[in-house]
């Protein structure tokens, strides 16, 4: 059994089932996650500046965004005026947003910690170049909306300008 049917044991095509409009892919649903969202936490935050996991939260807090960092590697350091946690289940609250700046052969493991996580994001959010359709699918089914190999940034910008 494949990683996306845990939990689904009818063994039918369940390619028409509701939680496939959770696999948000057009402006519409997009610019819908951008306006909604209040808060945002980084997996996979950074430090240095010129890295796109540094420029894209920052971006995005520029814009109004409270971003929560979140790196097994960096816990303690301070970046957006927080301390970076180690695992999502280190923040202080929940967030509307995760957006995730991981290789794509770890998405399995963090579908599983979100869907662990004794809150709920309203979207996870892979970012440019990253895409997991087991680990998006399992995220779906659970009601969490899922944006996969998209960046924030530039989209953001397309879709909501100065907003």
């Amino acid at each position: 059994m494949s990683l996306a049917d845990s939990g689904t044991m009818t063994g039918m095509s369940d390619a028409h089932d509701a939680w496939t409009t959770n696999l948000v892919d057009d402006d519409e649903g997009l610019a819908r996650i951008l306006r909604t969202a209040r808060t945002i936490a980084v997996l996979g935050a950074k430090v240095v500046r010129s890295a796109p996991a540094y420029y894209v939260p920052a971006y995005l807090e520029s814009r109004g965004y409270k971003i929560y960092p979140v790196n097994p590697t960096l816990i303690g350091h301070v970046v957006f005026g927080e301390q970076i946690a180690g695992v999502l289940a280190d923040l202080a609250a929940p967030v509307d947003v995760i957006e995730v700046f991981r290789r794509p052969e770890y998405l399995p493991g963090h579908a599983r910690e979100i869907l662990a996580l004794p809150w709920r994001p309203k979207a996870v959010w892979f970012q440019l170049g990253i895409r997991d359709d087991e680990a998006a699918a399992l995220i779906a089914r659970a009601g969490i909306r899922v944006v996969q190999d998209r960046c924030m940034m530039p989209e953001h910008r397309r879709l909501l300008g100065a907003a």
